[in-house]
């Protein structure tokens, strides 16, 4: 599973993540910033990403249109680039069952 990391994440997950997520990046790496929800999740769709956000409006793209992109929901409140870190870590397991989860669309993680 490779991520589209959404703004509100720090750039430097996609390479602290590389080992369980290859191929992750962040919006920023491809000129998504400062782009439109409808804009990241067309991206995201079209390129095979699943996005990873702590934005609460990619869940309701997920309930309006489905997958793809699934979308995985930090809900971590204010933290750390580390605690993002350690909580993907720690449900990589989870989350590779939530990819091969054909009906799955959006996973949220607190």
């Amino acid at each position: 599973m490779k991520f589209l990391l959404d703004q509100n994440l720090s750039p430097r997950l996609k390479e602290l993540l590389a080992d369980f997520f290859p191929g992750s990046i962040h919006v920023k790496d491809v000129g998504l910033e400062s782009a439109t929800d409808d804009a990241v999740w067309a991206y995201a769709a079209l390129q095979g990403f699943t996005i990873v956000s702590k934005d609460s409006d990619f869940r309701q793209h997920s309930f309006n249109y489905g997958h793809p992109p699934k979308v995985i929901w930090v809900r971590l409140g204010n933290c750390s680039t580390a605690e993002i870190e350690a909580v993907l870590r720690a449900l990589h397991d989870d989350i590779l069952s939530f990819e091969r989860d054909e009906q799955g669309a959006f996973l949220a993680l607190s």
